[in-house]
């Protein structure tokens, strides 16, 4: 059962999540989010998820394995912060996890009834727009705990400023 949101109460105060990954439109989600948190007095999530590996056998590999993809995940988080900063003078919250990143994204999700808004970048290539704005646009639409901001990948800078 999900949790009530409380963002807007009392001793609460609206936090806006992004899911910092390597992708190329990452950086768009991040700069909406921290522009969008600066304009209305939210506060910033950015969440790395760190995918654990497939087999975690012969003598530790798979704890080096899940080493360096947590730490692959602590350096996005810094970069992402950095422009945190840069864009909006705030310091984000920091959370990194793993597991499934869409998994990940609904368990924190539920666990912070201050989050209120998932801010993601469609991507703009072949590929499709990504495999978390792909699912949310799917079937779990209609069932997702809170309302999606998804950045179009194809914006400039000045065109998500603008918009945030």
């Amino acid at each position: 059962m999900l949790k009530r949101r409380r963002s807007y109460e009392t001793g609460h105060r609206p936090k806006f999540l992004a899911v910092v990954d390597d992708s190329a439109e990452c950086a768009k989600a991040v700069r909406f989010a921290a522009r969008r948190c600066a304009r209305v007095g939210a506060a910033i999530v950015l969440l790395g998820v760190a995918t654990p590996p497939e087999h975690e056998t012969w003598l530790g590999v798979g704890e080096v394995m899940r080493a360096e993809a947590e730490a692959e995940a602590e350096k996005l988080l810094d970069e992402a912060a950095a422009a945190v900063r840069e864009l909006a003078g705030m310091e984000p919250e920091r959370i990194v996890r793993t597991g499934v990143r869409g998994e990940e994204v609904v368990k924190l999700i539920e666990a912070d009834e201050d989050i209120s808004l998932l801010v993601l970048a469609a991507g703009s290539g072949r590929d499709g727009p990504g495999p978390l704005v792909s699912a949310l646009a799917g079937k779990s639409a209609a069932t997702f705990p809170i309302p999606v901001a998804i950045v179009p990948g194809h914006l400039e800078d000045e065109e998500i400023d603008a918009l945030a």
